[in-house]
């Protein structure tokens, strides 16, 4: 029998006659058997042949009950599942797994985020899988009738980096759940919460979620093997190319390997990077500062269609020999003229937790938001620029603009780098 059929097959066992209550309990007990995910035994070997590993075994399966129970109460209901701003391939992929897992309990949802796709591979990804994800500008927003949503749910994200969650809150929608692998920010008022820091990719939760027997994946079914092969750029994406992978996301790998299409997964990621990209890329050799082996990088402004450069330009710039960290950012702007600083973090270090590091360096809001955090390798901030935005005509005022901006950032970063330097020399 396949593990955790869709609803339609769990309800093929219903009789059209009037049953008795012994024929009601035996009903019960077959239909709640056909919903329950696997069970591993006692080597972590699952009944139908597929492995988890030793090692977060208890967990997954834990999860895997609870997200399914959660979504037997939600049954024949529409959902949002918000991404962040700008989601990368981790979050993308994770938000499709969930899309078709879901389907099985007639319950649709549609994957939104409010930034934009910039960086080539998550394009490539979009555009060679048919990834359904939405764009939802403030726009776009305000056409949908949110009321026919009753319920949301939070991939890869917990809520602080999408500009979709505060009005989703006031239009009442309630936090269904929160699957996510970044530091815990906050207490999540949702029915299921699944955050865990020690794994290191988004898709290695959601692969676990599909070997618990969520979603029995087939070859056959080419969406299937686009989701997989999205599921796999994903893990590789979020783990250095596996080189930061742990037991658990070589595990997932592993199961992968036996869905995904490794030609399209080449496809994209061969994607060429832009020329406005590379210009960033520029602008960041230009620009760097080296100090105790961190390399810190203004570029200036960007286009909001441009800021997945930023990210780029700091994987570049951690290459360069005696560099263990870079810190690349600069200054973005939307068609409303909106701007924000945008910087992102990359490192080498082991010992460094970028979460750590860029939360001392920006501190948090008066709301107690952190301007920023991370995982292993990889962090990112994110600072309104509120009145001060726009008002670029004035070439000279944009440039007194980001003068000061790019002192304080580097102040800010410095005192953490090298505590004797000081950037803004007083008089």
């Amino acid at each position: 029998m396949k593990l955790n059929p869709s609803l339609k097959q769990s309800e093929s066992f219903l009789l059209t006659t009037e049953p008795s209550p012994e024929d009601a309990e035996e009903k019960e007990a077959v239909e709640v058997s056909l919903t329950r995910p696997c069970l591993p035994s006692s080597n972590g070997e699952l009944r139908n042949g597929q492995y988890l590993g030793q090692r977060g075994n208890s967990v997954a399966f834990q999860k895997s009950e609870e997200l399914q129970k959660t979504l037997l109460a939600h049954r024949h209901e529409r959902h949002l599942v918000i991404l962040q701003d700008f989601p990368d391939p981790d979050a993308l992929s994770c938000a499709w797994t969930y899309q078709l897992i879901v389907q099985q309990y007639d319950i649709k949802c549609e994957i939104i985020y409010a930034g934009t796709l910039s960086h080539q591979e998550n394009i490539a990804l979009v555009k060679l899988t048919g990834l359904p994800a939405q764009r939802w500008t403030s726009q776009v927003l305000k056409s949908k009738d949110l009321s026919s949503y009753q319920g949301c749910i939070l991939i890869d994200n917990q809520g602080t980096t999408s500009q979709l969650v505060t009005a989703v809150q006031q239009a009442g929608i309630p936090l269904i759940a929160v699957i996510d692998h970044h530091t815990l920010q906050a207490e999540h008022k949702s029915e299921f919460v699944d955050v865990r820091p020690d794994v290191r990719a988004t898709s290695t939760i959601f692969t676990q979620y599909l070997q618990s027997g969520l979603l029995a994946l087939d070859s056959s079914i080419g969406q299937h093997v686009k989701c997989a092969t999205a599921l796999m750029h994903g893990l590789r994406s979020d783990t250095n190319r596996l080189m930061q992978a742990q037991e658990e996301d070589f595990m997932a790998a592993a199961y992968l390997s036996r869905f995904y299409d490794a030609q399209l997964l080449n496809a994209i990621l061969q994607a060429n990077r832009s020329k406005r990209v590379m210009d960033v890329i520029e602008r960041s050799l230009k620009n760097r500062i080296v100090q105790n082996n961190f390399s810190i990088a203004g570029v200036g402004y960007l286009r909001y269609e441009d800021r997945d450069a930023i990210p780029q330009a700091a994987d570049f710039l951690v290459t360069e020999e005696n560099v263990h960290t870079a810190v690349v950012y600069g200054i973005v702007h939307d068609e409303d003229e909106v701007e924000v600083v945008i910087g992102s973090l990359r490192t080498a270090k082991l010992t460094l937790d970028p979460d750590e590091f860029i939360k001392e360096a920006f501190g948090q809001d008066n709301t107690g938001r952190f301007f920023g955090g991370g995982r292993t390798g990889a962090g990112g901030f994110e600072i309104p620029m509120g009145f001060l935005s726009g008002s670029n005509e004035n070439s000279a005022y944009a440039k007194m603009k980001w003068e000061v901006y790019d002192s304080q950032i580097k102040q800010k970063l410095l005192k953490l780098v090298n505590p004797q330097d000081n950037p803004i020399q007083s008089e």
